[in-house]
């Protein structure tokens, strides 16, 4: 990456930065001296955000499914930035909704991969003459789901196995420019996103039929234990921080970074476990 001058701080634009992950990124970031365009959806989740951290946060409303959106803070990025370009992208907006494949409403289904997907692409395609001018780099929010999905999270573990086709493509189609392309994948992160699954999969599951409860009752009453105790469980979202710096800041990024031991277990899992083992262990680990 080439090194800017001295005037021209380094700059990072960060998707979904309001809390959990995205927070973590953008303070942690800010503080090693990086100007950092925090993309959020409301003004008062970027003023919480700005509020005592140290170094340089540049809050923009950022739907990544609202494309007009993200011409404008590509737009106000390169007014701020001009041929300096940008450092880095961090494609970090993301939903996770939980339920039974069979009864999952299609509308759920098409949200994950709007925002998981859809957006990360729109996101990277807009900017991409933004890093091609500084050699920047490419950072893409996997998920440890991404390569051992669990039961009743299909629709979130596709949109992950998605981001890791696209990290995979992506990372030799940019090679030729020197643009790196970083996959992290975290495992059980403490984040709101677990209190906001939670929330969504049971409104999901309210508007489901009552076959749903009838033949899911059992599994369905171990997921919600399971995911009561994860919280308690997960790593904080700092540790993701640090993989991610890693990524824009090393002379030699890693193409994957599996982070927390139930990731890094996992894809050793997924290596050397054949399939119905492998479902058997998940099975007795989930109360299934």
């Amino acid at each position: 990456m080439p090194t800017p001058s001295p005037t021209a701080p380094r700059t990072v634009l960060v998707t979904g930065a309001s809390t959990g992950i995205g927070a973590a990124c953008v303070r942690t970031l800010a503080g090693r001296g990086w100007r950092v365009f925090a993309g959020v959806r409301k003004t008062q989740d970027g003023e919480a955000l700005a509020a005592g951290a140290t170094g340089q946060i540049v809050p923009v409303i950022l739907d990544v499914t609202n494309r007009e959106q993200i011409q404008t803070v590509v737009q106000e990025i390169s007014a701020q930035c001009g041929a300096a370009g940008l450092q880095g992208v961090v494609n970090n907006a993301g939903i996770a909704l939980a339920g039974p494949l069979e009864f999952m409403p299609l509308e759920a289904f098409q949200k994950q991969f709007e925002v998981n997907v859809l957006g990360l692409v729109a996101v990277t395609q807009a900017v991409m003459p933004l890093i091609r001018a500084s050699r920047g780099r490419i950072v893409l929010m996997g998920s440890n789901s991404g390569f051992m999905c669990e039961p009743f999270l299909a629709g979130y573990g596709a949109t992950k196995h998605a981001v890791e086709a696209i990290a995979d493509s992506l990372r030799i189609e940019l090679r030729t420019w020197g643009i790196e392309v970083a996959l992290i994948e975290p495992g059980a992160i403490k984040t709101p996103i677990w209190s906001k699954s939670r929330e969504a999969a049971e409104r999901l599951f309210d508007g489901m039929p009552p076959q749903c409860e009838e033949l899911y009752a059992t599994p369905i009453t171990a997921l919600r234990k399971m995911v009561e105790k994860v919280p308690s469980m997960a790593i904080p979202p700092e540790r993701v921080a640090k993989a991610v710096t890693h990524a824009l800041e090393s002379r030699r990024p890693r193409t994957r970074y599996p982070v927390g031991l139930d990731s890094i277990g996992g894809s050793l899992l997924v290596k050397v476990v054949p399939d119905r083992l492998r479902d058997w262990i998940i099975r007795k680990v989930m109360g299934l």
